[in-house]
Formats: C-alpha cells, sequence, structure tokens
C-alpha cells in the first residue's frame, strides 16, 4: 500500500457553507469574491455572503429543508456560487446538471435524483421548462436567476430579506452535491459528495495548489462538474481568491480576461493547453500575469505541457481524480519541480493507494530498475471518497469495496519519486475535452435506429491529439445509410460533446462469448 508522503491535515467538522463562510475574517467582506466580465459587475466576500443567506432564506420560506433535491442547470456566472452555496446553506442538497444537455437529458437526471426544484437561466428555459414539467417540478419551482414571466427570479429572492434557517445535519453523511457520473462504466449515475467530502477535498489541494488571497483564478471550467466546483469555485473562496467568470471557452475571450484582468491562475483541461502551446493569437495578448497553470479532467502529455509552459513563462502542472474523490487525489506540488509534468503527482495529504494487477488481483508493490512499479488498476480511500451511488448499491459495490477503496478502472504506476502516472483507463469512457462520455448510452442511442443491427463505440485520437467518440456500425443490408446520417441521428438526441465525430461500417463487431464488445479488437482495427 502507497501512503501520501505528506502528514495528515486537519479536516473540520464543518459544513461546506461554515468552512467557507463563518470563517470570513473582517479583512476579507470587502475582497472581490466574483468578477463578471460581461458586465465588469464585481461581488465583494462580504456581498457574496449576504447573497447566500438571503437565498438560503428564501429557499427556506418556500419549503426547502435539509434533504430536498434542487437541481442547478447554469453556466459559470457569479450567480452560480450564490444558488449552490445558499442552497447548502438550506440543508438542500444541489444535483449540478450539464449546460449542454437536452431536455430528455435533464428529465432523465432530475427524475433519478429526485429533484423538486429546478434552477437556470433564460438562455436555458426552453430545455429547462421541458424537463421540469416531464419531471413533475411545478412553475414556481423553476427558477429563473434573470428572470422569466412565471417563475421566481434572483432579485426577487434576494429582496425579500428572509433569515437563513437553523439546519442541523451530520456533514459526514448528509449530501451536499449529487453530481452524475458514468464511474468505471455504463449509464451516469448520481454520485454523493457528503458535505465532509467537499470540505475534506478543499483542505487537501491546500498542500499541492499554492492560491493565495492575492490570486485571480480564470473560472472557464465549468462549474457543474466537479473539478469547476471544488477546484475553481471553493478553494478560491476558501483561500479568499478573486474569480474570473467565464460561461463557455472561447479562446479569444479566455486571453482578453486574462489581460484585462491580471488573471495569474489558470485551471484548464489539455485542449486549452494545445492552444496556449500552438495558436498564433496567444502572442496578441499581454498574459503575463499568468505564473500557475494547472491541468485535469484528461490526460496531458509532457510535449505540449512544456511547450505551453515555455510559451507563456509560467509553471504547468497535472493532477488526477474522479468525481467520486470529489474530485482530487493526485496533484504535482509547486515545489516539486523533479516530478516529470505527465505524472499526476503524489497523493494528496489523509489518502492512501494500492495498484493491483487486473489479470490476478495481486497487490503491486515492488519497483523495477528504473524506479516504477509495473501497472495496475488504481485503488484509493481517504475522507474525499463519496459516500455512494445514489440508489444503486450494486454499483456502490462493485466500486467502493469493504475496506473503503475506490477501484478506479485506470491503471497507474509508482515511481520512487512517491509520485504515480496514469498510463492507461481500463474502464472505457472517452474524455471529450475534460467531459466524460459512456460508449453505452451512445450504443443504446444507434441501436434505437431503423437501419443499425449493431453498433460499437471506442474514443480515437484526432488530428489535435484529443480523444472522440468513434462509433463502427453494422448497418441493415440495402439500407442506402451513410456515415453522416448516422451522425445527424445521435446529434439530434444528445448534446455537443456526446456527438459521434467519426463513423465506420463494418460486417460484424467483435464480441466476447459472453457477449461483451471486444474494444481492444477494435482499437487494434483502428491502429493498423
Amino acid at each position: 500500500m502507497f501512503n501520501s508522503p505528506f502528514p495528515d491535515v486537519e479536516i473540520p467538522e464543518l459544513s461546506v457553507y461554515d468552512y467557507l463562510f463563518t470563517t470570513l475574517e473582517d479583512d476579507d467582506l470587502a475582497r472581490i469574491a466574483l468578477i463578471d466580465p460581461a458586465t465588469g459587475a464585481e461581488t465583494t466576500y462580504g456581498q457574496l455572503r449576504g447573497q447566500i443567506d438571503a437565498f438560503a432564506g428564501a429557499l427556506a420560506a418556500r419549503g426547502v429543508e435539509v434533504g430536498t433535491v434542487l437541481g442547478l442547470l447554469s453556466p459559470n456566472i457569479p450567480a452560480f456560487a450564490t444558488v449552490m452555496h445558499g442552497a447548502l446553506r438550506a440543508g438542500a442538497t444541489v444535483t449540478t446538471i450539464n449546460a449542454l444537455y437536452t431536455a430528455g437529458e435533464i428529465e432523465k437526471q432530475l427524475k433519478d435524483a429526485g429533484a423538486t426544484w429546478l434552477v437556470t437561466v433564460s438562455p436555458f428555459l426552453a430545455q429547462a421548462e421541458a424537463a421540469a414539467a416531464a419531471s413533475g417540478i411545478p412553475a414556481d419551482h423553476l427558477i429563473v436567476l434573470d428572470g422569466a414571466e412565471g417563475h421566481p427570479n434572483l432579485r426577487e429572492l434576494l429582496m425579500e430579506g428572509n433569515p437563513a434557517p437553523e439546519v442541523s445535519f451530520d456533514p459526514a453523511t448528509h449530501v451536499a452535491v449529487l453530481p452524475y457520473s458514468s464511474g468505471t462504466t455504463g449509464i451516469p449515475k448520481g454520485v454523493m459528495l457528503s458535505h465532509r467530502n467537499l470540505v475534506a477535498n478543499v483542505a487537501q489541494c491546500q498542500v499541492s495548489l499554492d492560491l493565495s488571497h492575492d490570486d485571480r483564478v480564470l473560472a472557464v471550467l465549468p462549474f457543474f462538474h466537479i473539478y469547476g466546483l471544488t477546484v475553481l469555485l471553493n478553494l478560491a473562496l476558501q483561500k479568499r481568491a478573486s474569480l474570473v467568470t467565464m460561461p463557455k471557452f472561447d479562446l479569444e475571450a479566455f486571453l482578453t480576461n486574462i489581460q484585462n484582468y491580471g488573471c495569474t491562475y489558470l485551471y484548464i483541461a489539455p485542449p486549452m493547453a494545445v492552444a496556449l502551446a500552438k495558436h498564433p493569437i496567444v502572442d496578441q495578448f499581454d498574459i503575463s500575469t499568468v505564473h500557475t497553470v494547472f491541468s485535469g479532467a484528461a490526460p496531458l502529455d509532457q510535449e505540449t505541457a512544456e511547450a505551453a509552459g515555455r510559451r507563456i513563462h509560467a509553471r504547468v502542472l497535472q493532477g488526477y481524480g474522479m468525481t467520486e474523490s470529489s474530485p482530487v487525489s493526485h496533484a504535482i506540488p509547486v515545489d516539486r519541480t523533479d516530478i516529470p509534468v505527465s505524472s499526476v503527482g503524489p497523493l494528496l495529504p489523509n489518502m492512501q493507494a494500492k495498484l493491483v494487477d487486473t489479470l490476478t488481483g495481486e497487490e503491486i508493490t515492488e519497483t523495477g530498475p528504473d524506479g516504477a512499479t509495473a501497472p495496475g488498476e488504481l485503488w484509493m480511500r481517504g475522507p474525499n471518497i463519496m459516500t455512494g451511488y445514489l440508489n444503486r448499491p450494486d454499483a456502490t459495490a462493485e466500486t467502493l469495496d469493504a475496506d473503503g477503496f475506490l477501484h478506479t478502472g485506470d491503471v497507474a504506476t509508482w515511481h520512487e519519486g512517491d509520485y504515480f502516472t496514469i498510463v492507461d483507463r481500463a474502464k472505457e469512457l472517452i474524455k471529450y475535452k475534460g467531459y466524460q462520455i459512456a460508449p453505452a448510452e451512445l450504443e443504446a442511442l444507434l441501436l434505437s435506429h431503423p437501419k443499425i443491427m449493431d453498433a460499437a463505440v471506442i474514443g480515437v485520437l484526432d488530428d489535435d491529439k484529443q480523444e472522440i467518440p468513434k462509433a463502427f456500425v453494422v448497418a441493415r443490408p440495402d439500407s442506402g445509410l451513410t456515415a453522416d446520417e448516422v451522425m445527424e441521428f445521435v446529434a439530434g438526441q444528445v448534446a455537443p460533446h456526446k456527438k459521434i465525430r467519426r463513423v465506420e461500417f463494418i460486417d460484424v463487431i467483435p464480441k466476447s462469448s459472453a457477449g461483451k464488445i471486444l474494444r481492444k479488437d477494435l482499437r487494434a482495427r483502428e491502429n493498423a
């Protein structure tokens, strides 16, 4: 077993709200917490806490209580922080919803999570209304932050002046957020993350990520993903840094915001590193304020990371995690220049890990002549590991063992410098621009097409070395089915990141005797 090289950190027995906001000092109240480049509006920490309390009071006055589930469908805007933390302050559980989801996908999540409220913004109102109606959520429980006729809006709720409620729950067991993840396989499941899970991960991250109140963080990675929620939003708020919010990634706007607001810390996914390393437009902006770039959500290769760092004169670091670990489990510390950026760094404090041979089930501990272990599936445990999957004891048992170890499905090696490298994914998830895509979900959709007899989906690399979904399709004889027809069929029913981007017609999908798709054979065909 491998232990974190860091001493354990104290994890306060507090709710997320108490951890982040009751600890504000007088000097913090006037600090800028959030900046909205769309309007130039700034929100201080004192104002933010006041808004959070007022929103919690408005929810409580409408019957929201400990255990109420509230859906949050919003891009990165300052109001996201008010809603998220106001709902947690009221004792509610927040299920964060991908802003790109279709009405059908939103409906599935709302129903599965048992949500009785939904909060959104007017650009998403059409799909939000359809999903709410199909889920039995009435119009007065659909809050439209920027206002829409027939629905409550944020300004009205904050102006009511209702006091924040007194609530009581156990931070170790009460579910704070319910993001959805495909886990190690299959259709998305609700990941139950307690207040303690979220508090622990913010406390753990501070050992490796040297964020301070003088930093300005460009918040472009979505808050509705646990990476954005924990590492961008909550960690920045706990450190009293300033967040510059961006609703979506656009390279020119990204660079403009860095230049205009003097951003110092960038949290990115690998495609953004490719842009920083290669795109000619980068040279047209002064982004010299940036001192640190931290990449996560998908593997970043050494060459791209080093090229990006050289070009913008900043240190580039990488980490690893899963929704099920709140999410960060590994990160390269800022002072460990000996660790290659292609690795994911050491375990965070309070964590333990095992590497397990995927064939024999034996634990791997010995290192070879190169100072590294043989590859094995990464298992890990710590105070940031989820309490389980919502209403899925079967899936929970498959992923969390009796000793509390999360079986990640990722294959890693440990190095004598006490750091890990992820070498492969045993699980079949495709990661496109940091978004997780379950092949099983796309395969089920493809099989519903009348001209498709069988189908399989794998991740392949495009010209930018970015993983994209490719479908192998067995068409009905003489159907005349085309690749464009297949791609259009899928695109009309899923969020943009889930689109099939390549299609190959094949005579038969390779399968095992048990009927499982042999994706390794498809990958071999792709690489032949």
